[in-house]
């Protein structure tokens, strides 16, 4: 079931707000998907989700493989029978400001702030489309 990005159900955005383990899918360089278990922070208003990740972490070279137009993701969670899936172009940036709202937003959703990483970077995904039934 689709979701309007614009106007979605304030259901749809409370369950982006509770505490999930998500999966990120990334692209490899062959073309075969990567699956791995990641935290999720979803910005309706910016239209972004991050994730925070070391910056050599498989999720994030295979963004960067990608190239400079970004990689075609998806990240989803679940919980009984409701479920969220967040598809989009995701880039890996390393900017300090960007890096610390990644930060920032991950302790909100997960009520812990992370150990200092001077390797840390931030997977920004800019939405494209959003599925769901929650």
């Amino acid at each position: 079931m689709a979701h309007d990005l614009r106007d979605p159900a304030p259901e749809y955005l409370e369950f982006w707000r509770e505490r999930h383990v998500c999966t990120l899918t990334t692209p490899r360089p062959d073309g075969s998907p990567h699956v791995v278990p990641v935290c999720v922070t979803y910005d309706h208003e910016a239209g972004i989700a991050r994730i925070i990740t070391r910056g050599g972490s498989a999720k994030a070279a295979n963004v960067r493989a990608a190239g400079a137009e970004g990689a075609l993701v998806a990240v989803c969670q679940f919980e009984g029978k409701r479920w969220a899936t967040l598809e989009g172009v995701a880039v890996v940036r390393t900017e300090a400001e960007r890096v610390a709202e990644g930060v920032a937003r991950h302790s909100a959703r997960y009520g812990r702030t992370p150990a200092p990483n001077p390797e840390r970077v931030v997977i920004e995904i800019t939405v494209t489309r959003a599925l769901g039934r929650v």
